[in-house]
């Protein structure tokens, strides 16, 4: 591999996603989702972009798609970073956002924020990870797992780097104790 810059600036986009009775979402952080954010070549795979994630700090990765079911994770943030195809997610629960997302794009989800593969091309394909490599949990908005669910999502510290840009990253100035 050539050396290249794997980042360029990308347009932010930020929304708070508030507790819609069924999933507590996260009504402090927002999400952020950088478009375009990886400059990927075509013969460049998931590991260019699990290495990028792990030199922020931000590990435990796996490569997939995203759930076609709601879910969350109330005990650590999560990172997304598409490196294949296209797909609608449905952040927030049944009355959430849709966003479309493709190869470069990187979504940050705060712990709490329920996500949704609505479509996705047959060549979908997402690298995840979590803040100092922390471990999830999964929830999916069924009875009795909020009390916990937000005594977890409540004790989520802030990571100290922004997935794409470290220490100089929006997600550094956008989400404050």
């Amino acid at each position: 591999m050539n050396k290249h810059d794997l980042v360029q600036e990308a347009y932010e986009v930020f929304q708070v996603m508030e507790d819609d009775g069924t999933f507590p979402n996260n009504a402090k952080l927002p999400v952020i989702i950088y478009k375009g954010a990886f400059l990927l070549r075509p013969d460049e795979s998931e590991a260019v972009v699990i290495a990028h994630f792990e030199r922020q700090n931000w590990r435990n990765a796996w490569t997939n798609g995203v759930f076609d079911y709601h879910h969350y994770h109330s005990n650590t943030h999560e990172v997304m970073g598409v490196i294949s195809g296209t797909a609608d997610l449905i952040l927030g629960g049944e009355s959430g956002v849709c966003v479309e997302v493709k190869r470069g794009d990187v979504i940050i989800l705060p712990a709490g924020v329920a996500h949704k593969c609505l479509k996705s091309s047959d060549d979908f394909s997402v690298v995840g990870a979590y803040p100092e490599g922390e471990n999830y949990d999964m929830n999916y908005g069924i009875q009795g797992e909020r009390p916990k669910a937000d005594a977890n999502i409540a004790a989520v510290s802030i990571p100290e780097t922004d997935p794409v840009y470290g220490n100089e990253g929006p997600l550094c100035s956008k989400w404050k104790n």
